[in-house]
């Protein structure tokens, strides 16, 4: 029997990361099933790493993902917007409008003051358009989006100090 990819199955991980995250869990462990011999393994840990697998018919299951090196996920976590505690992230995947209507100005710039509950930006998911609050007051330092850029589910959009 062949592999089967599921397209869900990226969304599914990247949300028990972003539970793992919002609960300050160390490790989750989930198996999803598809049907006879087509299942998904996921364990998702903080401690030191991520393996994703599927379940092969015969005797093995395949590695999908590993996390790089402790030394080398350490750097990227200094680095990486999604860790700045003042980071807001995609709740959704979807098309991201930093203003609301083209050519009006946008909601927001760097360095603007923001309001808890204001919109940072839109978000459009199966023609639906989705106002992305601030989760607190404070003043926009990055915008890490492009204005029609496409998002992923946990990506960082801005920064609010």
């Amino acid at each position: 029997m062949t592999k089967k990819n599921h397209d869900s199955d990226v969304a599914f991980i990247q949300a028990l990361a972003e539970l793992l995250r919002a609960n300050e869990l160390t490790e989750l462990e989930v198996m999803r099933e598809y049907g006879d011999n087509d299942s998904l393994n996921v364990r998702v840990s903080r401690a030191s790493q991520v393996v994703a697998q599927v379940a092969a018919p015969a005797t093995a299951a395949a590695p999908l993902a590993a996390a790089p090196a402790p030394v080398a996920e350490a750097a990227a976590a200094s680095e990486d917007p999604a860790n700045h505690p003042g980071a807001v992230t995609s709740p959704m995947v979807g098309s991201v409008y930093l203003q609301p209507e083209p050519g009006a100005p946008s909601f927001i710039k760097v360095g603007s003051q923001v309001s808890e509950g204001d919109t940072l930006l839109i978000i459009e998911a199966m023609k639906t358009m989705n106002h992305i609050p601030a989760p607190k007051a404070g003043t926009v330092k990055r915008i890490l989006v492009e204005d029609g850029a496409a998002v992923e589910f946990g990506a960082p959009l801005v920064i609010i100090e």
